[in-house]
């Protein structure tokens, strides 16, 4: 049973989204993904956040660009947590997205990450899950010792080669 739902306004929102799915799937969280619209189908729109607690959905992860009102809209009828990502947009790189996900109205919140953040996204709702979880979160710590010893890693590189040498393998 998914834990997580991941929705988009578009599927031109996929390839950062998709990112969001490798995350969860990386650490073993079940999750569902679907392309649903609040303005073009309001209707299917508010019976899945509405029926999603239901389906067993924890928190959602929501990607929208423009005037960006799926994150907003689905902390309005969910009231399990909800992860706004911004969406890059052509016009202004996603600051309409950023601004409209992180204005929300007292009372109805909707934790934001960065424009096209889809992996802290992921990272964020396996944290959420993780607090009632002590397999997911020791998962999470795996992720963070290899993070680390990635850079670790490159760091050594550098060292050994030099920046001119490391910046040609590049």
């Amino acid at each position: 049973m998914p834990k997580v739902g991941i929705l988009m306004g578009s599927d031109s929102d996929l390839p950062i989204m998709k990112k969001a799915a490798d995350t969860l799937s990386k650490l073993g969280i079940d999750y569902e993904m679907t392309i649903i619209s609040a303005h073009r189908m309001p209707d299917i729109f508010t019976e899945y956040a509405t029926g999603a607690q239901d389906r067993g959905i924890r928190v959602i992860i929501a990607g929208a660009g423009g005037a960006a009102h799926l994150p907003g809209m689905c902390a309005a009828m969910f009231d399990l947590p909800v992860i706004g990502i911004p969406i890059h947009t052509k016009s202004v790189g996603g600051v309409d997205s950023l601004y409209s996900i992180v204005q929300m109205p007292s009372g109805i919140p909707v934790a934001t990450v960065a424009i096209d953040g889809a992996v802290n996204a992921a990272l964020l709702a396996a944290q959420m899950l993780a607090i009632s979880d002590e397999e997911l979160h020791q998962k999470l710590r795996d992720y963070r010792a290899d993070m680390k010893a990635g850079v670790v890693a490159k760091a050594e590189k550098l060292e050994k080669l030099g920046y001119d040498a490391y910046i040609a393998q590049m």
